[in-house]
């Protein structure tokens, strides 16, 4: 297996992953939205999840391990993602928000902040901030 292969299904494996924490995060209360759906539509595509990979996820989300980023700024992004998941029927449900809770945590966040991250996260999705605006909001929340 040569260095490009290894890393393709790295990176392949990393996305799979994150994109069944948020296929959990869609069924946490029990159905799906069709803001929920409309969401993992287009999340598939940027992740590049196949149909097949897409059905066999929504079929069992727990078969892939959530795979932590190294860097915060990518923890950051994938917070995002969640979080948006979590916020894409403009309901908050305590389940949605207990799971987000523990899939920040598996992020890599510390469990001393991580409801204040969880919280913050959320207050800047009812403010409708894009991706880049709420990294920056959350690399300088203690500032």
């Amino acid at each position: 297996m040569s260095i490009s292969d290894l890393f393709d299904s790295e990176f392949k494996s990393r996305n799979k992953g994150h994109f069944s924490a948020i296929v959990r995060v869609a069924t946490a209360d029990g159905d799906m939205s069709k803001e929920e759906r409309e969401f993992l539509d287009k999340l598939a595509v940027r992740l590049e999840i196949t149909p097949a990979e897409y059905e066999e996820i929504l079929e069992n989300p727990l078969k892939y391990p959530i795979n932590p980023p190294y860097l915060h700024v990518q923890r950051l992004e994938r917070l995002y993602d969640l979080s948006r998941m979590v916020y894409a029927d403009h309901v908050l449900g305590p389940k949605q928000k207990e799971i987000l809770t523990k899939f920040a945590l598996a992020l890599g966040f510390t469990p001393g902040n991580v409801n204040y991250i969880v919280d913050k996260a959320l207050s800047l999705l009812v403010l409708n901030v894009d991706g880049d605006t709420f990294v920056y909001e959350m690399t300088h929340m203690n500032k």
